[in-house]
């Protein structure tokens, strides 16, 4: 049987921002399901129903490979890559360490780190939102949650850079970046395990996955997925939510006269924009919309194409801050569903708070053209940003 066979790939050069929400919204129309030939070969699922439905099925779509660029990977972060009953019981250690409460906790730190950053820009009158802010936010929060000095702050900027946003020639840089990061976190996991504070790492050291002692290498894997979700996810959604606003004055006034709106604004940004492209690592043989898929292959369940698909969204290609019944599953679905969730909209929502507090208009200046990439997660490389700037 004949199955569709299209050249998908969303991991070339930068292009301009919005091209690939807009192919994949293309993508979904033309078919349910379909194989792309780039990164090594993977299948593509488009609509949510089946989308939600592979989330849901740990036993026939493993997570041990995560990504079509890596489908044999030599790590093993945790708990995103593992599978049941593994990931349960490292589910069950981290759940305390991420709830709501644990989050609004944190949010007089995060709230005062965001108006730092936005009062050193505010004068300026115009900035590159990606670089002078939504980079510089999240990782600032992530240091403090980490317990790591906010003095380091450029330095894991430029290795963030370099594992998630070098071009794919850049290799030796990302494992050099990588290496640099892997030897923090031991040094780290070193010290807490001498002398604990109350952070994260000393947190997990106590933990006893399956009532033995967890290990560096655990530790290690839990660190590394931390430092690299809970930065770039969170980067890349404030790049786009202000790339929406810059360009919608309505949207964008609404916010500035009425922050009651913003945690609505927030959901609804996350499904009109989610970034992620999970994959996972097929363990049986399947046929999808008659596409003949086989144990091993890899299956790509990209978030935006579910929570754009008018089979589920009403007119899903606008942003409605009064939508009701958002089901998006912009964090994803099923026993994976992002741990970071609480934190994650915290930061968004304090950012959208705390932006239009004291820049309530600005706009992309004339002729500029932010571009965006991809790999695991979509995300804007610029976002120039012009607006009068404060006196007094």
């Amino acid at each position: 049987m004949s199955h569709p066979r299209i050249d998908f790939d969303p991991f070339g050069e930068p292009r301009p921002a919005g091209t690939t929400h807009a192919m994949l919204d293309e993508l979904r129309e033309q078919c349910p399901a379909f194989h792309s030939p780039a990164a090594h070969g993977f299948w593509v699922l488009t609509r949510y129903a089946d989308i939600l439905a592979a989330y849901q099925d740990t036993a026939s779509h493993s997570s041990r490979a995560i990504a079509v660029i890596d489908q044999n990977p030599s790590y093993q972060w945790i708990p995103v890559m593992l599978d049941p009953p593994e990931h349960t019981t490292w589910r069950r250690l981290l759940r305390p360490l991420f709830t709501p409460a644990r989050a609004a906790a944190m949010e007089d730190a995060i709230r005062r780190r965001c108006v730092e950053l936005i009062d050193a820009l505010a004068a300026r009158g115009s900035c590159d939102f990606v670089t002078d802010f939504a980079r510089r936010y999240p990782t600032a929060v992530f240091l403090e949650f980490m317990g790591l000095p906010v003095g380091r702050l450029e330095e894991f900027l430029e290795w963030e850079y370099a594992i998630l946003h070098a071009r794919s020639s850049a290799g030796a840089g990302r494992a050099e970046a990588m290496g640099k990061v892997t030897a923090l976190f031991e040094e780290l996991i070193a010290e807490r395990r001498r002398d604990p504070s109350d952070d994260v790492v000393s947190a997990a050291i106590a933990f006893e996955p399956d009532g033995r002692p967890v290990t560096d290498g655990e530790l290690l894997q839990l660190c590394t997925l931390l430092f690299l979700a809970g930065l770039d996810t969170v980067a890349a959604q404030l790049s786009y939510s202000f790339w929406h606003l810059a360009r919608h004055d309505a949207d964008r006034a609404r916010i500035s006269a009425d922050p009651a709106v913003i945690p609505d604004a927030v959901e609804e940004l996350l499904r009109a924009y989610s970034l992620v492209l999970p994959a996972r690592k097929l363990t049986a043989d399947a046929t999808t919309h008659g596409c003949p898929m086989h144990a091993g292959d890899m299956v790509m369940l990209p978030l935006a194409m579910a929570n754009r698909d008018p089979r589920v969204f009403a007119d899903p290609q606008t942003v409605d801050f009064d939508r009701t019944s958002n089901r998006h599953i912009a964090f994803g679905a099923g026993p994976h569903r992002c741990l970071g969730s609480h934190l994650a909209r915290l930061e968004l929502r304090v950012a959208l708070e705390e932006w239009h507090r004291r820049v309530p208009d600005y706009r992309i200046p004339d002729g500029a053209r932010p571009t965006e990439h991809a790999s695991l997660v979509l995300g804007l490389d610029t976002l120039p940003l012009t607006w009068r700037p404060l006196t007094g």
